[in-house]
């Protein structure tokens, strides 16, 4: 960015569920211009200069980071490099509101810092008009606590954004004095203990990223309007997902990945219009799976894996009204019944994971409308019947298609252009699968297991015929494989 820029930036950054990289979004404030001088303006002026006061803050910052070579610059903002905002007031006087550290990427020259020796200095509370502090990877070397000294910086300041800088010990309850906070980013440290219960205090936040530290505790219950990213994931946190979160009605993505949750998951969540992405997976939740999250009609990514909740079924029209899907994965969690019709309904899924789980009928003939898909597994149920994709689509998924584990699954080895096709590896062709369910059903009538077999048949093929809407090859299959497995 510019040296002196018209607009302050506010520097937030979104993890991407689905494909788990990582980006910077600036989201611009004119506000922060606004406060100091009348606009229009080009936020630049032959006139103006630093304020002398902030100028030596500025020194002493750079300094404590390992940028001493600021020292032999005469005007801070005048001097034009990367990491450094200011904005002009009235009285053409240049005032610092942006800093940042740590090399972001190649095209974002922040200054670098000395991870052996860097410190983040007091002298940031001499920039009274700060608006922003970033700071990625700047003290990995040297691990020191979050200042407590930073719930001091003025009313002004908005964004704190402190990643993969190796901080330790507790977040500062003096974080909750930063009332007028939109940024709260302290990713991938070593934070332990608790949340404070002064983040409460913390109305105005739109992005709160605790991610990847090791805190401990419950999720606070939080009741922010303006709130719109939320990601606690990779931590220890325990207790149950907050009923209020529903309350937070700006919210796009919630993250509560990999902690020891525990309870059920509150409908209260399906009254999030905007939510794009959640992720509860990797806890300890139990079911059913609420059926308020058909709500969900903007979200795009539902992740739900290994929570295991045995003897939970999905209704087969869960997903009517969740048409925006591209990620959807219920892996591990022990579920029941038949796979749901209406997944197959869901134009836009790219990523579909049914893995590890205890399903049982055919895979929906649906499916095979799933033209986006790039991963789709079942594998690890009890499945049976043929599988009902075309050769195309097993051609184009690739190892990305995964059905093994259901010893009843079987296809048509009448298809052309299946030879070689990966995922029908150790799967059987119906053919052979019918030829010895019905050698082995000749067995039966030979050694007068053949009435109960039969009473099974009769018992099996209602349901099915019922659950599972298919067709009465689908339905003989199911049956035949079954009494092939149950009588050898």
């Amino acid at each position: 960015m510019a040296a002196a820029a018209l607009t302050m930036a506010v520097v937030a950054t979104v993890l991407v569920a689905a494909c788990r990289g990582e980006f910077t979004v600036v989201v611009p404030d004119s506000s922060a211009a606004a406060a100091l001088v009348n606009a229009p303006q080009t936020g630049f002026s032959d006139r103006a200069r630093t304020d002398p006061a902030e100028q030596r803050a500025v020194q002493e910052v750079m300094a404590a980071t390992g940028n001493a070579w600021a020292s032999g610059i005469a005007d801070v903002c005048r001097g034009r490099w990367h990491g450094i905002e200011c904005v002009p007031d009235r009285g053409e006087v240049y005032h610092v509101v942006s800093l940042s550290f740590g090399a972001l990427s190649d095209d974002t020259a922040f200054p670098a810092c000395d991870a052996a020796r860097a410190a983040l200095s007091p002298a940031v509370l001499a920039l009274p008009h700060l608006r922003s502090l970033f700071f990625y990877r700047c003290f990995t070397a040297n691990p020191q606590p979050v200042p407590a000294f930073l719930g001091r910086l003025g009313p002004a300041f908005r964004s704190l954004v402190l990643r993969e800088n190796g901080h330790v010990g507790a977040i500062p309850p003096d974080i909750g004095n930063l009332t007028s906070l939109r940024v709260l980013d302290l990713h991938g440290n070593h934070l332990t203990s608790t949340i404070p219960a002064t983040v409460k205090s913390l109305a105005h936040l739109q992005l709160l990223d605790l991610s990847y530290n090791q805190l401990a505790g419950e999720v606070p219950h939080l009741k922010f309007q303006h709130l719109s990213i939320l990601d606690l994931s990779h931590n220890a946190l325990q207790g149950r997902v907050p009923a209020s979160l529903g309350q937070c009605r700006s919210l796009l993505k919630i993250d509560l990945s990999q902690n020891r949750l525990a309870g059920t998951i509150p409908d209260e969540l399906g009254d999030l219009p905007d939510l794009i992405l959640l992720d509860l997976s990797h806890n300890a939740l139990s079911g059913p799976i609420p059926a308020a999250l058909g709500r969900l009609s903007s979200l795009r990514s539902l992740i739900l894996g290994d929570n295991r909740m045995q003897f939970t079924t999905v209704p087969g029209d869960f997903f009517a009204g969740l048409k925006a899907l591209t990620t959807l994965v219920l892996s591990g969690m022990g579920l029941e019944g038949s796979v749901p019709e209406s997944i197959g309904e869901l134009g836009h899924l790219r990523v579909l994971r049914l893995d590890s789980n205890e399903f049982t009928g055919v895979i929906p003939a649906s499916f095979r409308l799933l033209e986006r898909a790039s991963e789709l597994r079942v594998d690890g149920n009890r499945l049976v019947g043929p599988i009902p994709f075309g050769k195309e689509m097993m051609w184009r998924l690739g190892k990305k298609l995964r059905v093994v584990g259901n010893e009843g699954l079987c296809y048509d080895a009448k298809q052309q252009g299946l030879e070689g096709v990966v995922a029908l590896a150790g799967v059987a062709d119906c053919d052979s699968v019918r030829s010895r369910t019905t050698q082995h059903l000749g067995g039966l009538r030979n050694t007068g297991g053949w009435p109960a077999a039969a009473a099974n048949v009769t018992a099996s093929v209602a349901p099915c015929r019922h659950c599972f809407g298919v067709g009465s090859w689908h339905v003989f299959v199911g049956v035949l494989v079954s009494l092939q497995l149950a009588w050898l």
